[in-house]
């Protein structure tokens, strides 16, 4: 048929229908699976899907938390923690040389040794660039514009009283955790509890979008020491100088306040800016009040007059005949630097006489001796809790030879770090009780419970005998604090080497009591290895002491004793 349409034939028809059919079931079934995937909830349906998807594109990360505030006990601050900003990279996006060009001299270092190090993190999607940048370092870095560099906010701690409180508030590492000092000690109770928080990002791993919050982060507790910072700084200026005037290789020294049991002043030497890290040497955080550990020496004759006054046998007044000036125990033989003749007992301690304490140990034995160290705390760590503390060491022996039995009598035989030094002889400041040691800050309202160690009449016997120490005619007149009235006593130690004691190698001791009148404050002082003739406790360690006392007195209000009467108007102010 010319010019017509052509006839769609049946089977044409038929086929076109089947085509429509299958359409339209493969239609359904598209839509049908849409629904699955998209409504029904089953194991491979839309949570499957949903779950896959957020494992590609959505990530979690920590909110850090803002570390508590350490101050002393006027709320001066001594560890705080300000925010920064830690640079981070996808090493997989920075490879561009030309951008890594740029960015080297901001971060200061070289083109190649930048481009090596993230060559390093190839196979990763993180790296830190920078850690803890000043938000202006950090904007420098950031303006750049660099593939994918971004920063992070965190937190980096800072310690304002820098070296001088440095071996006591410690130290935090690079990811705010402490690792020394007060820092390690309430770590948990500084360090807070850091956030959640989830983002989208791309396919490159680059955060595109915060979605929210998963929890909060909290910040850590603050908290108050019993360090009084006035004092601190007083106390460290001192010793630093004195290190330089004795030449001493180390030394520390340690202010208690007998009846709160609170360390008001805790310093070292050598020191450290713990807001550097630069070359820095981690054996300099050692704090030695509590970790260096000496044979007391001298120090220790005043409780061995407790243990000789608690026998009976002896009074302060008791007189003791230490001629010719020497006394052979054994094959040893121990002098006194002049013969001293007939003394009483608070003469022997006056002069420091070795001839005069052996005779009273060798007449009460070594028994009486060792129980008093021990009920004043010696051979057991304190309660302060700090790092690395050492607890010393008392003698423990089946047989003791006859000059153990007199050695241990003058400090020798048993160690003791400055601390428990200083803690022994707060029960003389303190009408013979002993309250335990703290380095936080007790409120005004707080109980403060005490042991009674000694008779009040025994400690303000010995804290009368302590004063003449400081006497004229004592061992300690550099000791003594113009316009007050104090007591202490000096000790002078040999060093211990390999083979034994060194003849020319000292450790010089002084532990202090002040006002006498109305005895409240203690200090020992510690000199380690100092140089020239001015080597012994009298020399080099008494006048510290006087220094820091007479700083401690007066930021505590204490006035002076009166010309005419000689004793104190009134005790100590407020401010403790």
């Amino acid at each position: 048929m010319s010019g017509g349409r052509a006839k769609v034939t049946s089977p044409t028809l038929w086929r076109l229908a089947v085509v429509a059919l299958c359409l339209l079931i493969l239609f359904g079934m598209l839509i049908s699976r849409l629904v699955i995937l998209q409504v029904v909830d089953q194991d491979r349906g839309a949570r499957f899907l949903q779950q896959q998807g957020a494992m590609r594109t959505i990530r979690t990360s920590e909110i850090p938390a803002y570390r508590g505030l350490v101050t002393d006990r006027r709320g001066q601050p001594l560890a705080v923690s300000t925010p920064v900003v830690s640079i981070w990279a996808n090493p997989q996006l920075l490879t561009d040389p030309a951008e890594i060009e740029r960015l080297a001299p901001v971060l200061g270092a070289s083109a190649s040794a930048l481009s090596e190090r993230i060559k390093l993190y190839a196979d990763k999607q993180f790296m830190y660039l920078a850690r803890h940048q000043t938000p202006e370092q950090a904007r420098a870095i950031l303006d750049l514009g660099l593939s994918g560099v971004h920063g992070e906010r965190e937190y980096r701690r800072f310690y304002p009283a820098g070296e001088v409180a440095s071996q006591l508030v410690g130290l935090t590492n690079v990811d705010g955790e402490g690792i020394s000092g007060i820092e390690l000690a309430y770590n948990d109770w500084l360090r807070g509890q850091t956030g959640k928080k989830r983002y989208l990002k791309d396919l490159h791993g680059d955060a595109i979008r915060n979605i929210g919050v998963i929890e909060q982060a909290q910040s850590g507790k603050p908290l108050a020491l019993s360090i009084d910072l006035r004092l601190q700084y007083l106390q460290h200026r001192v010793l630093q100088r004195a290190m330089v005037e004795t030449g001493a290789n180390a030394g520390a020294a340690v202010t208690l306040d007998a009846r709160t049991g609170e360390i008001l002043a805790m310093t070292n030497h050598p020191v450290f800016n713990p807001n550097s890290r630069n070359g820095f040497d981690y054996a300099a955080t050692r704090n030695r009040v509590v970790t260096d550990v000496f044979e007391p020496g001298s120090t220790m004759k005043p409780l061995t007059l407790v243990a000789a006054l608690e026998t009976g046998a002896f009074t302060i007044d008791t007189l003791i005949d230490t001629s010719p000036g020497r006394i052979q125990v054994g094959r040893k033989v121990l002098p006194d630097p002049r013969n001293y003749g007939e003394i009483t007992v608070s003469r022997v301690i006056e002069k420091s006489s070795q001839v005069g304490v052996t005779k009273i140990a060798q007449q009460i034995g070594h028994e009486p001796i060792l129980d008093v160290f021990q009920r004043f705390g010696l051979g057991e760590p304190s309660s302060i809790g700090f790092p690395g503390e050492r607890s010393g060491s008392l003698p423990s022996r089946d047989r003791w030879s006859d000059i153990e039995k007199v050695t241990l009598a003058f400090g020798y035989g048993l160690t003791a770090t400055p601390l428990q030094i200083a803690h022994a002889y707060t029960v003389f400041a303190n009408q013979g009780r002993q309250v335990p040691l703290t380095l936080i800050k007790r409120s005004d309202t707080q109980t403060v419970e005490f042991r009674q160690v000694v008779s009040p009449q025994i400690a303000q016997q010995v804290l009368a005998v302590l004063n003449r120490v400081t006497g004229t005619e004592g061992t300690a007149q550099k000791a003594r604090v113009d316009g007050f009235s104090v007591g202490g006593k000096t000790g002078t130690v040999h060093k211990v080497g390999k083979s034994g004691y060194l003849d020319d190698q000292y450790v010089a001791l002084f532990v202090g009591v002040a006002p006498i009148e109305n005895p409240r404050f203690v200090t020992a002082i510690i000199v380690d290895q100092p140089k020239g003739d001015n080597y012994g406790g009298g020399a080099a360690a008494a006048p510290i002491y006087s220094a820091i006392t007479d700083g401690v007195l007066r930021l505590h209000n204490a006035l002076p004793l009166t010309e005419e009467a000689g004793t104190q108007l009134v005790g100590l102010g407020g401010g403790a």
